[in-house]
């Protein structure tokens, strides 16, 4: 089983919109595949017009002797299921702050996992947290999605500067270009800078409309779009992303 993060420190950068096409089109592939919505705007949870079922909560999924099974629902779309979202996520820092030592929770609770799925997104909530420490410890990549601009790439290298103060494992950290618009030279300079870093994938998400669309008609582009460039654009990184994951 593969976990895969998506994270963002910063909002608007296309993290969701990415986890859902990602998720989407691995279990197109046949994959078994499970959704964790832990962001709190629970935007994963709308596009695939989800409902928690019961008032689980995200504390009770990360407590001692949790049973993810509780959370779990199917998608209109054969071999994807999801976690929703739900409000608790918002005081899950608090609680794991009061529990000193506990960046490890999250990856125990996954384990129970281990043999039903063979990957887990989980979409992450932005900034710095408890709650992200514990998801990066607990993913085997965290995908991070960055705009060729000055102000990401300042996010993306705090991003690293986080993972070597927490003693995190940086090789975890893989990255692709999202809003991409290679009509601006500052694209185009940075994109060609940062290629260098082998943390980024060649395929990237471009700026597009079909990409936005996806909040008017919650489901994933290929549903809407499939012939479109953005449908493309995903499929090619998805591709790309698989391929270094399963090497």
């Amino acid at each position: 089983m593969i976990v895969i993060a998506l994270y963002a420190l910063k909002g608007g950068v296309g993290k969701t919109a990415s986890c859902v096409n990602f998720a989407y089109l691995a279990a197109k592939d046949g994959y078994k595949t499970l959704l964790w919505d832990i962001d709190p705007q629970g935007s994963t949870t709308f596009y695939y017009k989800v409902k928690p079922k019961n008032a689980t909560g995200i504390k009770k999924l990360v407590s001692k002797d949790a049973n993810l099974d509780t959370a779990i629902m199917a998608t209109n779309y054969e071999g994807l299921d999801i976690i929703p979202a739900d409000n608790s996520a918002k005081s899950f820092d608090t609680m794991l702050d009061e529990m000193r030592s506990t960046k490890n929770r999250l990856k125990s609770v996954l384990k129970q996992l281990d043999g039903e799925y063979d990957f887990v997104f989980i979409d992450c909530p932005p900034g710095f947290s408890a709650l992200s420490e514990n998801i990066f410890t607990a993913s085997d990549i965290v995908l991070i999605p960055v705009i060729p601009t000055t102000l990401s790439v300042r996010t993306y290298s705090m991003v690293k500067d986080y993972f070597k103060e927490k003693d995190l494992d940086s090789n975890k950290m893989m990255c692709f270009f999202t809003m991409t618009d290679l009509r601006k030279n500052m694209h185009n300079e940075i994109m060609e800078q940062l290629y260098k870093d082998r943390r980024f994938f060649q395929n990237y998400i471009p700026y597009l409309s079909d990409v936005e669309k996806m909040g008017v008609h919650r489901e994933p582009i290929e549903e809407y779009a499939r012939s479109s460039y953005a449908a493309q654009c995903y499929r090619e990184l998805w591709t790309e992303i698989k391929e270094g994951t399963l090497e």
